[in-house]
């Protein structure tokens, strides 16, 4: 069995500059504060947070939704990588972001806290 994650949140920014961001190595970092190494390509790879998150882009819909291979230094080798979906939902506020991540290896809880720790706190300051 694996652990899927689910988390809204609203930001005070475009969908677009969300989506560029999330896919641009000098914004992911300056957005996160982690060092990032991006593209905004399908089948291109990425890495987050100084490497400790790595994948590849496996859908991309301009400034709506971004899927991902996605997966830490902390899975197994015989781990899958899990999946993460970034939709992008324009609201009056700005953007509300829908984060799922699926498939992450049981007994890894710490994911859910650190997409609000070093995702999503960031982001809000980032955005202001």
């Amino acid at each position: 069995m694996t652990n899927v994650i689910e988390l809204r949140e609203t930001f005070a920014a475009t969908t677009q500059e969300i989506y560029s961001a999330w896919l641009s190595s000098q914004l992911h970092t300056k957005m996160t504060g982690g060092e990032a190494h991006c593209s905004d390509k399908v089948g291109c790879s990425f890495t987050a947070w100084d490497d400790y998150i790595s994948g590849k882009n496996l859908e991309l819909f301009e400034n709506k939704k971004i899927v991902q291979s996605w997966r830490t230094s902390e899975f197994s080798q015989d781990d899958e990588d899990s999946i993460l979906t970034i939709q992008l939902n324009e609201v009056k506020e700005g953007t509300e972001l829908i984060l799922t991540h699926k498939n992450i290896p049981k007994g890894q809880t710490q994911y859910k806290q650190g997409w609000i720790d070093h995702y999503f706190v960031p982001m809000k300051e980032f955005f202001n």
